[in-house]
């Protein structure tokens, strides 16, 4: 039989010390639970800080669970999957709102697009599955940004560049962007990646109820929006597409 690893066997036992119980713990607590020396227990929080698996709250200097878990979490849930539920609900929205689906998820430090609908007419057009979009300008981008810790702290920590004058670049104006979204229930990039293009986009959860993707349409400004202001029949049907392919992942629960 293989030998185990002790140094991995003692950082899991810390990770479900802190997924139980308290939730938050002293370094001492730990250590005192896990019967290991301090500087031992020390060493393999500060790895697992460093990995983004263990936060330290600011305020008491306790220990937590840190945003990389949710990361993994949501990896158990396989993107094939994700887009399979979804299939038949971005079909029925491309051809509602007569304009381009997008299914995306997040990679890194960006929007990974794992399916797209064409726009229903006969316009040529480009397959972009497997494209990257940034997180802090796009529809997609930003309502994960706003609901998943992971993708706030990339879109917070990561370049916001500039891609027009509409782009939204500074801290407190992104923040407050993102608040905004929240407050929504959606998220729209007029002109703020593309000039001339208009995106909504809504989060999709999974039965945890934890933001596994987003979908959402993009089109002309012309025809998304009227008055610089995206038409709530587009909005209204995004939404609905959220929620139809989060009830197939078996989020019950309203959102």
């Amino acid at each position: 039989m293989a030998r185990s690893i002790q140094s991995l066997e003692r950082a899991a036992a810390v990770l479900r010390l802190l997924a139980g119980g308290e939730r938050r713990l002293g370094l001492s607590e730990i250590a005192s639970a896990l019967d290991l020396a301090k500087g031992t227990a020390h060493g393999l929080i500060r790895t697992l800080q460093q990995e983004g698996f263990v936060e330290q709250d600011a305020a008491t200097g306790k220990y937590q669970l840190g945003a990389e878990l949710l990361r993994l979490g949501n990896s158990y849930l396989d993107v094939h999957e994700l887009r399979a539920r979804a299939l038949v609900w971005t079909d029925d929205l491309a051809r509602s709102s007569g304009e381009s689906v997008y299914l995306g998820v997040l990679h890194q430090q960006g929007m990974l697009i794992v399916h797209h609908v064409f726009r229903p007419d006969d316009s040529r057009q480009v397959l972009e599955v497997g494209a990257m979009q940034p997180l802090h300008s796009t529809a997609l981008g930003k309502v994960l940004a706003a609901y998943d810790p992971v993708a706030h702290s990339e879109a917070v920590d990561g370049e916001r560049q500039a891609f027009t004058e509409r782009t939204v670049t500074d801290d407190r104006s992104f923040e407050e962007l993102l608040e905004l979204v929240r407050a929504r229930g959606w998220a729209a990039d007029v002109e703020e990646t593309w000039n001339g293009l208009a995106s909504v986009a809504a989060p999709i959860y999974d039965r945890r109820r934890m933001p596994v993707g987003a979908v959402g349409i993009t089109g002309a400004v012309e025809r998304v929006c009227a008055e610089g202001e995206l038409h709530p029949r587009l909005v209204a049907a995004v939404r609905d597409c959220a929620r139809a392919v989060s009830r197939d992942l078996g989020a019950l629960r309203r959102f």
